[in-house]
């Protein structure tokens, strides 16, 4: 199963959290808690749950069904997003999110490249036209 990005952002705020109380961590420097709150995890899990929930039986979806399944995640992230002041998901986690789900879709047996491929697309490319985040 695709690793949650929220789960790789948990991790990251515990091994913080475990340098700062090594003494390892300049203060000045630990970000993650502050950016990751648990307010925006749990929000981002509720997503993919919903998300996760829809994947089964994918396999023999319609180009449409399989897309309508992505713009429905991305539509519920951009609200996750716009919850936090459009400033949740940045590079790097943009980058996570757009991973995961390609993985998951994968996973549940969507060729990836050729329903992108069948539209005009790149693989990834495949959440562009409705993220905003």
């Amino acid at each position: 199963m695709a690793d949650r990005p929220a789960t790789s952002w948990r991790h990251g705020i515990a091994e913080e959290a475990q340098e700062l109380a090594a003494g390892t961590l300049d203060p000045d420097c630990a970000c993650m808690a502050g950016l990751f709150t648990e307010k925006l995890l749990t929000a981002t899990d509720a997503v993919l749950d919903t998300f996760e929930g829809e994947l089964p039986g994918l396999r023999k979806a319609s180009d449409e069904q399989v897309f309508a399944v992505v713009e429905r995640v991305v539509l519920a992230l951009n609200a996750v997003d716009e919850a936090h002041n459009g400033s949740a998901f940045e590079t790097d986690e943009r980058e996570e999110l757009c991973d995961y789900i390609d993985e998951s879709l994968t996973e549940h047996g969507v060729d990836v490249v050729a329903l992108t491929a069948r539209h005009g697309l790149g693989r990834y490319q495949i959440t562009d036209k409705w993220r905003k985040w």
